[in-house]
């Protein structure tokens, strides 16, 4: 009679236990004041104890990469791709103007490839130094015959703090106020099985252009230390995440319901990207906003006498801003584009 065992089954716990001595220092470079536990433990403790704030909040989000996943598969470059994960958790939380305290990620693999999962983790953490966010803890799991080939799977988690009387709410906004906008560094983590799609009906991965094709696997970017320092130096009334629907669904999610979002745009000229997956796509404008965030990562909501000088500092200080529209009433819909 055969003698079966773990291996033969297609699980290397000695390969897992492996990874996770590897994880520890990356994650350890992570850690920030409040982290109580290290890696491999069964639980990760944060510890509460900080005067900054009077009446403590916390904010948590979850989400994925999607199929952003299959692109850096193709492509073989897995160096990024935890950026994503921890930019689309933080930047979540940021909107509500909570300080992002921990993350925690989930890496599941039919086979694990070691090498492939370093790169990953490396990523996560470089997106953890990027918002002052510590690694604490996460899970891999191997599972033979879910997934194909070399094909993983991510999730993160994310808790974030705010004083209560600071939450951003929305509850503010006026008719009348202005609404910033600060540009995306590419498609972030969004309409990938659409640029999917039109890669693979077009045949177009092999013959797009080197620079297109770099801001295509470009990682989300992380406004948590940008929104920060705007909070502390302006009243802002919103913040939205422009992520997964656009502008279109993902302003009217931070407005009062009589009151609408009126965006020029012609305030700004779509990206190349956008305009490349457009064209190759033959997709019409409103499902370009309804799909992609366009060049706009987040949107700004606040006073129109700050407008201008929001847009001066966030300029200065070498990023991207613009005014990009208005609030007004609604007439029948919460975006008017």
């Amino acid at each position: 009679m055969s003698s079966f065992n773990y291996i033969k089954s297609g699980v290397d716990i000695a390969k897992g236990n492996e990874l996770v001595d590897n994880i520890k220092p990356i994650a350890k470079s992570t850690f920030r004041e409040g982290v109580l536990s290290s890696i491999g433990g069964f639980g990760a403790m944060f510890e509460l104890a900080n005067k900054k704030y009077k009446n403590p909040v916390l904010v948590s989000s979850t989400d994925g990469v999607g199929t952003k996943l299959k692109l850096a598969n193709r492509l073989g470059d897995h160096s990024t791709i935890g950026i994503d994960l921890v930019a689309m958790c933080v930047n979540d939380i940021i909107v509500q103007g909570a300080e992002p305290l921990f993350f925690l990620d989930y890496y599941a693999t039919s086979k694990l490839e070691s090498e492939i999962a370093l790169d990953v983790i490396k990523g996560i953490a470089n997106g953890c130094k990027q918002s002052n966010c510590a690694l604490i803890g996460g899970e891999t799991a191997e599972m033979p015959g879910i997934y194909s080939g070399n094909e993983y799977d991510l999730a993160g988690f994310c808790v974030g703090i705010v004083d209560k009387n600071k939450i951003i709410d929305g509850s503010k906004i006026e008719k009348g106020d202005s609404i910033v906008a600060l540009a995306s560094s590419g498609s972030h983590s969004n309409g990938y099985s659409l640029i999917k799609k039109i890669l693979n009906d077009y045949n177009e991965l092999e013959n797009i252009d080197g620079k297109l094709l770099k801001s295509l696997i470009n990682p989300t970017k992380i406004y948590v230390k940008l929104i920060l320092s705007i909070i502390e130096k302006f009243s802002i009334h919103a913040i939205s995440h422009i992520t997964g629907g656009g502008l279109i669904e993902n302003i009217p999610r931070v407005i009062p319901k009589e009151l609408a979002a009126i965006i020029d745009t012609n305030s700004w000229e779509l990206p190349a990207i956008f305009q490349f997956l457009q064209e190759k796509g033959n997709i019409e404008i409103e499902e370009m906003h309804n799909v992609f965030n366009c060049g706009v990562g987040m949107v700004i909501i606040l006073p129109k006498q700050q407008s201008q000088k929001v847009v001066d500092y966030i300029n200065k200080l070498g990023e991207k801003a613009w005014i990009i529209g208005r609030i007004g009433e609604n007439k029948g819909s919460q975006i008017v584009i």
